[in-house]
């Protein structure tokens, strides 16, 4: 392995909470109802869009014309979105923060809508630390597409091949991996401080 000279963060699910069975968990009370409805109405294949940049209106507006009855539930979904991110994973959070206060290059890739992003930047001030960050909503690219890690080392400048990347999905690290980086599978704070040690990185967070 390369020396570790960037070190890259994903958001959701690496340092702050994501569940849409939260807010649903009230708006539909029926589990195999709620099921359902996130099995066909709106799913993660619709909701990724927004994070390739589709408004929510145009989101919305699709899935209202489809499935006329759910109209409240769809609009829910980002009417409640506030509560889906529940609270952030501050053992994480601990590790990024004093990866930057040890001098760490830090930057972060995310799967976000522009909106929602903006949001959590404002309730959560962990989220402007890092040396910057890559939206895929203000891009129109999303992971684990390989543009968006090109584009990502291009901005911020860095070498593919001492680059560390962190993210909760199998299918976004086999990404990073196939764009020349490094990656680590996120499984908690306890396995990343690991993960870091093993590649020579210690951190008191």
């Amino acid at each position: 392995m390369s020396e570790i000279r960037h070190i890259v963060f994903d958001i959701g699910k690496v340092l702050i909470h994501y569940d849409p069975n939260i807010p649903y968990s009230r708006l539909i009370p029926d589990e195999e109802r709620r099921r359902w409805f996130f099995a066909n109405v709106c799913t993660h294949d619709w909701n990724i869009e927004q994070d390739r940049g589709r408004s929510w209106r145009e989101a919305e507006d699709l899935l209202i014309e489809k499935y006329p009855d759910e109209e409240t539930n769809i609009r829910g979904f980002r009417q409640n979105w506030h509560e889906m991110v529940s609270h952030s994973y501050d053992d994480s959070v601990a590790v990024m923060l004093g990866l930057i206060e040890d001098g760490r290059d830090v930057t972060m890739l995310t799967n976000f809508a522009g909106d929602t992003f903006a949001e959590a930047r404002k309730r959560w001030d962990f989220l402007n630390r890092p040396r910057g960050v890559t939206v895929s909503a203000d891009i129109g690219l999303i992971k684990p597409d390989k543009a968006i890690y090109d584009l990502h080392a291009k901005t911020f400048g860095l070498e593919p091949a001492a680059t560390l990347f962190i993210d909760d999905a199998p299918v976004n690290v086999a990404g990073a991996i196939a764009a020349g980086w490094q990656s680590v599978l996120f499984e908690g704070a306890g396995k990343l401080r690991a993960d870091l040690a093993e590649r020579g990185i210690v951190t008191a967070g």
